[in-house]
């Protein structure tokens, strides 16, 4: 029986999201209360209507692909969409009250539709089988990000931030894109998995192949906010409301982090010992340019989009060592950075949500400062900010220590044992800027008054669950690690 190359029930998600998308922003525009209950609860249901159609599909082993090519759904791409609904469910729910608080919701609830449209474009990056459906995933979202920075129109602050991440971002795209030109001029194809069998059988073109490798690698890393392509970053994760400082650091780096994997492990692991060095430079340049600029930080948004850059370079180490001959050690490879990424994630859902429910209405929780005598107020925010500087310093038994020595295991493994030195060198001088933050927390007096915190049952006992994954993923990591190098190994070809 011959494959339908038009199968549509694939791409469900994407189909019933667009839908639910254009209805919640339809509906929307009948909605006159300015606190947008209604789209908001609309949003959250998309998400967890979706989460159900994907965890269905997974568990009936639904996969191949479709379009021609153009979109693939496996394990990993069944696995990342999932995880990409929870952490955009949750960043809904930290930042609804930021939202409203700011008038955000006021004239419209863009806020809720256009990170439903940016969750779009995130998910056909992850099922992105060809060089066009990458490209065209990474513009969905990224004009939908560049919207959401500048939501706050009044807000001279917020508008610097679009402009810039505009400009920025429209010059990444452009390299990507030009990149992707060379490839196709090299090879003669566009599908990712027919550009690996060109480059095996040694009928690639080899100069246009390797310039467009470099502008490849390049794009790649303005995504991932990787030294020296991470300008961007400090500027936009600090201009921009914190309710979408946080949609920009959660859920887009998963996407980020697929199509990385798609373009340089599935279509051009041919020419790995190019793109190898080339990702090298760029962790040991993001571990000493993140974890150094973040030590001179007073701004705790900002200090956390430096910590973000140093953590990406954890994430290239663990990429990088994916190229040995080895297809297990490989496959652990791949998996330790996948895991790496999950756990950023997570993390990153505790420290920006802390900062989402500290904030309120004339106050922004962005100083370092403004953390002061925490304890004393809320002991519970106070040791889920504990947990997550804990986790990203790398403190055990918290979940980003292993995902550290899982990611230092397949640097070793792979014989880089000088650049496994140095990461844990850098690593090292990070703890001075995370410390600091729970120090101000615990042992510092309160500034001012001290203001009672209430966030609701629900926005609380999201935080409470989000810390305790942490502290579980520590203690318990096996799991989840296994199942990230059994959807590695069971999707991509390398």
């Amino acid at each position: 029986m011959m494959q339908n190359p038009f199968d549509f029930a694939l791409a469900t998600p994407e189909i019933a999201l667009l839908i639910l998308a254009a209805a919640v922003l339809l509906i929307d525009a009948f909605n006159k209360t300015e606190s947008r209950h209604t789209t908001f609860t609309l949003s959250i249901g998309t998400l967890l209507l979706l989460t159900v159609v994907s965890l269905w599909q997974w568990n009936e082993g639904v996969q191949g692909n479709s379009f021609g090519g153009l979109y693939v759904v496996d394990s990993l791409s069944h696995f990342l969409k999932v995880l990409s609904y929870v952490a955009v469910a949750a960043t809904l729910i930290y930042g609804r009250g930021y939202a409203e608080q700011r008038d955000m919701l006021k004239h419209g609830g863009e806020f809720y539709s256009l990170t439903l449209f940016a969750l779009l474009g995130q998910m056909v990056m992850i099922s992105a089988g060809s060089m066009l459906t990458v490209y065209l995933g990474v513009e969905l979202m990224s004009f939908a990000l560049y919207a959401l920075v500048a939501l706050r129109r009044d807000d001279v602050k917020s508008t610097e931030a679009a402009m810039k991440y505009f400009v920025l971002g429209a010059l990444a795209s452009g390299v990507l894109l030009y990149g992707m030109s060379m490839i196709y001029g090299a090879t003669g194809q566009l599908d990712l998995r027919l550009i690996a069998q060109v480059i095996g059988s040694g009928n690639a073109e080899r100069l246009p192949l390797v310039f467009g490798v470099v502008f490849i690698v390049a794009g790649l890393a303005f995504k991932l906010a990787a030294a020296p392509f991470h300008m961007w970053t400090p500027d936009v994760y600090q201009g921009s409301p914190t309710s979408v400082t946080l949609i920009l650091s959660a859920a887009p780096k998963l996407a980020a982090f697929a199509i990385t994997l798609r373009l340089l492990v599935e279509g051009l692991h041919g020419i790995a010992v190019d793109w190898q060095p080339m990702l090298l430079i760029l962790a040991v340049l993001s571990l000493a340019i993140g974890n150094i600029a973040a030590i001179a930080q007073t701004n705790f948004k900002r200090m956390l989009a430096y910590s973000t850059i140093s953590h990406m370079g954890f994430v290239f180490l663990g990429l990088l060592s994916g190229v040995v001959q080895d297809q297990t050690l490989a496959g652990q490879a791949y998996g330790s950075a996948l895991f790496y990424v999950i756990i950023y994630v997570l993390t990153t859902l505790v420290t920006f949500g802390l900062i989402l429910l500290l904030s309120r209405k004339g106050f922004e929780c962005e100083e370092i400062t403004d953390l002061k005598g925490l304890n004393r107020r809320n002991p519970i925010l106070a040791a889920m900010l504990l947990l997550s500087m804990f986790s990203l310093t790398g403190i055990p038994p918290m979940a980003g220590f292993y995902a550290k020595l899982a990611v230092l295991q397949a640097l070793v493994g792979a014989g880089h044992v000088a650049i496994a030195v140095v990461a844990v060198i850098f690593s090292l001088i990070g703890a001075f800027y995370y410390l600091r933050v729970v120090k101000m927390a615990y042992f510092d007096e309160p500034e001012g008054e001290p203001v009672a915190i209430d966030n609701g049952v629900v926005t609380n006992g999201l935080m409470s669950v989000n810390g305790l994954l942490i502290i579980v993923l520590g203690i318990l990591p096996g799991g989840l690690m296994a199942l990230c190098v059994r959807v590695i190994e069971g999707s991509l070809k390398f």
